[in-house]
C-alpha cells in the first residue's frame, strides 16, 4: 500500500552511506581487467593478449553506450521512493529489466556486424582478429544478463541500498575472476575460458539480483503488473534513457578525439597520455561514488517534493566532492612521478608523462562539478537539459582543440580537456536554479 511521502534526512552520513560502498565497487573493476589480462598473459601468445584487449575495448564501447539503464533507473526509482509509491517503484524495476533484456538479445542477434565494425575500426593483425572473434563470440552471450545487471544496480541504488549494490558487484567480479582463472588456466581453455568466466559471472549475478529485487519489491507488486507496459511510462523511460545515451555518446566522442589528437603528436606522447588518463580515471572512481549519492538523494527529494532536502543533497555532495578532488589532485602532484615510473620503464615516455603531469593532476578539480551535477540531474531526471549542456560543452571542447592544439601541442590538448570538464559542470550549475524553481514551485 502506498502512503504519504516519508520524511528522510539528508546529511553527510546519508551521503557516505551510498558513496563509500559504491566507490569500493567501482575500484574493484580495474582489478577484474588486470586479472583477465594476467591470465591470458600466462599463455605466452601476444596475439591472445591483443585479442582480449581489442575485445574488451569493443565491449567497453557497447556497455558504455547502454549504461543509461543504470543511471536512468536510479533516478526514477529514487523519485518513486520519495513519493512513497511502492507500486511505481516496483514497476520501474520491471520496465528497466524488460528493456535491458530486449536490448541484450538484440546485441546477441547483431553480433556479426558489431564484431565486424569493431575489428574493422581497430584493424588488428589477422592473429589478433582471430583471438578477438573467439573472445567476442562467447562474451556477447552475456549481453542480456550484463544489461539486466545495469538495471538491477540502478534500482538498488535508487532505493539507497548501496551496500546491497556492493555485494552484487563483489559477487559479479568475484565469480568473473575465479571463473577466468579456473577455466582459463586450470582447465586450459585460454581466452575462451576468460570469456566464459565473464558470462558465468553476469548470469549468476543477474539471477541472484532479480530474485533479491523481486523480494524487495513484492509489496509494491500486490496490485499486479497490469500497468507494466503502460505507453506513457515506457515513453518516459525511453526518453530519459535516450537523452542519457546521447550524453554518453558525446562524452565517448570527446575522449576518443583526445586520444586521436594525442596520437598525432607521436607514439611517445600517445603513450604518456594513456598513462596520465589513469589519473583522471582513478579520481573519477571516487567522484562517481559521490555522484551516486547525489542521484539517490536528489531523486528522492524530487519525488517527495522536499526542496530543502534537495538543496542540502546538492550542497553536501558538491562540498565533499571538492574535498575529495582536492586531496586527489594533491596526491597526484606529489606522487605522480613515482606512479608514472611504476607504469612504464621507457625513459622517453616517463619524461613526457612528467611534462604533462600537472594537467592530469588537475582533472579531478576540473571535473568535480561535472560529476556532481550529473548525479543531481540524473536523480531529478532532468535528462534533456543534461544532454543539451553536454552537447554545448562538447562544442566548446572542439573550439579549444582547434584553437590551442596547433600552437600549444599536447599542452593545448590537455587544456581543452580541462575546459571541457569545467564547462560541463559550470553549464549544469548555471541551469540548476531555474530547474529547481520549476520542479519545486512556490
Amino acid at each position: 500500500m502506498n502512503g504519504p511521502a516519508p520524511a528522510f534526512r539528508v546529511d553527510s552520513a546519508a551521503v557516505f552511506k551510498i558513496a563509500l560502498p559504491m566507490t569500493l565497487a567501482f575500484l574493484s573493476t580495474p582489478l577484474l581487467g588486470a586479472v583477465d589480462t594476467a591470465v591470458v598473459g600466462q599463455l605466452g601468445d601476444p596475439a591472445l593478449l591483443g585479442g582480449i584487449a581489442v575485445g574488451a575495448l569493443v565491449f567497453d564501447v557497447i556497455f558504455s553506450t547502454f549504461n543509461f539503464l543504470r543511471s536512468g533507473t536510479t533516478g526514477m526509482t529514487a523519485q518513486a521512493l520519495g513519493a512513497g509509491d511502492r507500486h511505481a517503484m516496483s514497476l520501474v524495476f520491471l520496465r528497466a529489466l524488460v528493456l535491458a533484456v530486449g536490448l541484450g538479445v538484440s546485441l546477441v542477434l547483431l553480433q556479426a556486424p558489431i564484431l565486424s565494425a569493431g575489428v574493422g575500426f581497430i584493424a588488428p593483425s589477422p592473429a589478433v582478429a582471430e583471438a578477438t572473434a573467439v573472445y567476442f563470440g562467447i562474451r556477447i552471450l552475456s549481453a542480456p544478463f550484463a544489461l539486466a545487471n545495469y538495471a538491477i544496480l540502478g534500482w538498488v541504488l535508487g532505493l539507497g541500498r548501496a551496500g546491497l549494490g556492493l555485494l552484487l558487484q563483489t559477487l559479479l567480479n568475484g565469480i568473473n575472476i575465479a571463473g577466468s582463472i579456473i577455466l582459463g588456466l586450470t582447465f586450459g581453455w585460454g581466452i575462451a575460458g576468460v570469456a566464459w568466466g565473464t558470462v558465468i559471472g553476469e548470469v549468476v549475478t543477474a539471477l541472484v539480483g532479480v530474485v533479491v529485487c523481486l523480494a524487495i519489491g513484492r509489496e509494491g507488486l500486490r496490485r499486479g503488473i497490469a500497468d507494466l507496459f503502460e505507453a506513457a511510462a515506457f515513453r518516459r523511460m525511453i526518453g530519459i534513457n535516450g537523452d542519457i545515451m546521447i550524453r554518453s555518446f558525446a562524452l565517448l566522442f570527446a575522449f576518443a578525439l583526445f586520444t586521436r589528437q594525442g596520437a598525432a603528436f607521436g607514439d611517445t606522447v600517445l603513450a604518456a597520455n594513456a598513462i596520465l588518463m589513469n589519473f583522471f580515471l582513478i579520481g573519477g572512481y571516487f567522484l562517481d561514488g559521490l555522484a551516486n549519492a547525489a542521484e539517490q538523494l536528489a531523486g528522492r527529494a524530487v519525488g517527495a517534493r522536499r526542496r530543502a532536502e534537495f538543496s542540502t543533497a546538492v550542497r553536501l555532495t558538491v562540498v565533499w566532492g571538492v574535498v575529495f578532488s582536492t586531496v586527489a589532485s594533491a596526491i597526484f602532484f606529489i606522487a605522480g612521478g613515482p606512479i608514472i615510473d611504476l607504469m612504464t620503464t621507457s625513459p622517453d615516455v616517463r619524461e613526457a608523462a612528467r611534462t604533462f603531469l600537472p594537467w592530469a593532476a588537475l582533472t579531478p578539480l576540473a571535473g568535480v562539478l561535472a560529476f556532481q551535477m550529473d548525479g543531481v540531474y540524473i536523480g531529478a531526471t532532468w535528462s534533456k537539459e543534461m544532454r543539451n549542456m553536454m552537447l554545448a560543452s562538447l562544442a566548446i571542447f572542439l573550439v579549444v582543440v582547434v584553437a590551442a592544439a596547433p600552437t600549444l601541442g599536447n599542452h593545448g590538448l590537455w587544456l581543452a580537456l580541462l575546459v571541457f570538464l569545467g564547462a560541463r559542470g559550470i553549464t549544469l550549475a548555471l541551469r540548476l536554479p531555474r530547474l529547481s524553481a520549476r520542479t519545486f514551485p512556490g
